[in-house]
């Protein structure tokens, strides 16, 4: 029997990359899309086939995280095996500048989804994509049993998050988890994320058409990882006998810094006289260093990336090179996840 999965933010990095990955496992897949009078589905435009094709196994619904009839409703007409909530408002910097807004999809999102799962009467699996920012302030390595200590309105929203699934796993026997993720990245990755605007300017200083990017903390300290591999970590935790929270990371320690060299070596570029600073890129309250130990998923999920943080650089500036040769053209990493994996057993229309 085909199994099932509703995405929320699957036109997103980790949405496109996790519906590919649940496609590829034979699953049908659901995602949840906002109504705008734009399409925001380049991520995942390679994954469509005709709706009316009798194989057709991604389907897209209209809806939204602030909207708890609408997802009550869908949950019920969709009937799911699994869920995975990624939908949020995920900028740092930006839930300073929204932090009502964050609070309202990033955090009370959550809940509404939760609720939804449990009012509609569905038997699903349910994912919540938490955050190494829940832990902010708090020096590494960190765990699942390090204290959180967030330092943005987005750290703070994903720790409500983080307890209110922990709370409807205890209180309604949901069988619900927390992938606590540590920064991943990619080509699909945001153009205003730190990693992403880097690696495009880095594109664009080699092709003649930009001569400096501005940043802000460049030695803020991040463990950064492939999202391709890491939607395969999301997908192993709703296939465990027992609901349990689990941290993905890499273990690695690069700077801003760092990844700028890596980046800007990668074209044959010096750094130093490209990247200026701006402290408009400032946080007001900055997060020195997030390295995750990714023990427990290696042991119980037998989860272990395998692309590091300069590997990660260097497919990044490739990618955004290549597109920019394509004049914007999108490029698509189409990626085998089964093959990063340890264990490789384990490895549309709108409404």
């Amino acid at each position: 029997m085909t199994k099932r999965a509703f995405i929320t933010g699957i036109t997103g990095q980790d949405g496109s990359y996790l519906a590919e990955l649940l496609l590829g496992k034979g699953y049908e897949v659901h995602g949840l899309i906002r109504r705008a009078s734009t399409f925001n589905t380049a991520r995942i435009d390679h994954l469509y086939v005709d709706a009316h094709d009798p194989d057709a196994k991604m389907f897209l619904h209209y809806g939204d995280l602030s909207d708890g009839a609408r997802l009550v409703s869908l949950l019920s007409e969709i009937n799911p095996d699994e869920v995975y909530n990624l939908g949020a408002q995920s900028h740092v910097r930006v839930s300073f500048d929204e932090p009502e807004h964050t609070g309202d999809t990033t955090g009370v999102g959550t809940m509404r989804m939760l609720e939804a799962v449990r009012m509609s009467g569905i038997n699903t699996r349910f994912y919540q994509a938490s955050s190494s920012e829940m832990f902010g302030a708090t020096p590494p390595p960190q765990n699942e049993d390090t204290p959180f200590y967030p330092r943005s309105p987005y750290g703070a929203a994903k720790v409500y998050s983080y307890w209110v699934t922990k709370n409807y796993r205890e209180a309604y026997d949901m069988f619900a988890v927390n992938g606590i993720l540590f920064n991943h990245e990619s080509p699909r990755r945001g153009e205003t994320f730190v990693t992403r605007k880097i690696t495009r300017a880095v594109a664009a200083i080699k092709a003649g058409q930009q001569d400096h990017v501005y940043l802000g903390n460049l030695d803020s300290i991040r463990d950064w990882g492939y999202a391709a591999e890491y939607v395969e970590g999301m997908w192993r935790m709703l296939q465990v006998d027992e609901p349990d929270d689990f941290v993905l990371a890499t273990g690695g320690n690069f700077t801003v810094r760092d990844f700028v060299q890596v980046s800007f070596d990668r074209a044959g570029l010096d750094w130093e006289k490209h990247v200026k600073f701006d402290e408009r890129y400032l946080r007001p309250t900055e997060v020195d260093a997030l390295v995750g130990d990714a023990s427990k998923a290696a042991d119980k999920l037998g989860w272990v990336p395998v692309v590091d943080t300069a590997e990660l650089a260097r497919i990044m500036v490739d990618a955004d090179i290549e597109a920019l040769a394509n004049s914007g053209t999108p490029w698509i990493d189409k990626v085998n996840l089964a093959s990063w994996t340890s264990d490789s057993s384990l490895a549309g229309s709108l409404s």
